[in-house]
């Protein structure tokens, strides 16, 4: 009799120690952020300011875990697959809308996988060529692409993302026999640049802005339909001479699907705190960002008509999906 009370009252105790593990407020432990980018890419600088201020509000350190890869793949399928705590974040963003389009098989599904959380900013992609490259103008680099055909070689970020897409877009639509460079960070791009390993590069306009204003990049062009307030004397592409081409890019934070909508919801009342605070504000001045905040249901319908765009322009482009 005696051992059947001490069973029940440890059965006990273990119940309540378990419920009070579940009632305890979120976070009571570490978040991790990952983004399927390398350091120093926009999506790496934003991404760290945004939780930086949110990390400073809640109590809790977020770690950014950098896990580049083709598309974003392994970083995105690490998070579809994580516990459904929110303690495992995904910068979710453009790139996975590309990703989806371009990819014929994925190991997750970008919209039914993820809980998402809100979007953070939007920002064009910038067409750089070196100082010394002979190109002043977007038609003088079509026109010396051409001169030499099979030698001119296009610079981006991995197969797969928007810089790439950007990169094949490009080719297809001035009739560019040239080879596009993929790597794995903003870095490689640019010391490739510099090297004349690649003629021209299609990058995010926000981690290049430095230097293009102190003339160690040239920009030529950017993709938006409209000039970017920060380089106002920078043509965009459909001023240059391609007047259907426009290719502008968001980022956002996403979480595995099945979290609970009181986690998704806290998340996105910190996101929300942290980019409208005069810290981030400012931050995603000087890089050349606009902060871009929705609900859930509105950060899903982006990424929804994103693919069905990126879709409709890869079938336009008659670029090879991988």
């Amino acid at each position: 009799m005696k051992t059947a009370w001490l069973k029940i009252i440890a059965g006990c105790l273990v119940t309540a120690l378990l419920a009070s593990a579940h009632a305890q407020p979120y976070p009571s432990k570490p978040i991790r952020l990952l983004v399927p980018f390398g350091p120093g890419g926009v999506g790496d600088i934003t991404s760290r300011a945004v939780m930086q201020k949110m990390s400073e509000a809640m109590g809790q350190q977020i770690i950014i875990d950098n896990r580049p890869s083709a598309g974003g793949i392994v970083a995105t399928e690490l998070v579809a697959k994580s516990d459904p705590d929110g303690y495992t974040l995904m910068l979710l963003n453009n790139t996975n809308a590309v990703s989806a389009a371009m990819f014929r098989k994925l190991p997750y599904d970008t919209v039914k996988d993820f809980a998402m959380v809100s979007t953070i900013g939007a920002f064009s992609l910038v067409v750089l060529v070196s100082p010394e490259s002979p190109a002043k103008t977007v038609k003088e680099l079509i026109a010396q692409a051409k001169a030499d055909p099979g030698k001119f070689n296009i610079g981006s970020i991995n197969i797969g993302t928007t810089q790439h897409l950007s990169a094949e877009l490009l080719k297809s639509m001035a009739t560019l026999d040239a080879a596009t460079v993929p790597f794995n960070n903003t870095a490689s791009v640019l010391t490739a640049l510099r090297g004349n390993t690649i003629q021209v590069a299609m990058e995010f306009l926000p981690p290049v802005l430095g230097q293009i204003r102190a003339n160690t990049l040239r920009a030529l062009a950017v993709t938006s339909l409209s000039r970017s307030p920060m380089l106002p004397n920078v043509p965009t592409l459909a001023e240059s001479g391609l007047p259907a081409y426009e290719v502008n890019s968001w980022n956002g934070v996403a979480v595995a699907a099945k979290t609970p909508a009181a986690i998704v919801d806290r998340l996105n009342r910190e996101i929300r705190a942290a980019v409208n605070s005069p810290q981030v504000a400012q931050r995603f001045q000087e890089l050349g960002v606009s902060p871009n905040l929705s609900t859930p249901e509105g950060m899903r319908k982006l990424l929804v008509d994103e693919i069905a765009k990126w879709n409709a322009l890869i079938d336009k482009a008659k670029i090879q999906r991988q």
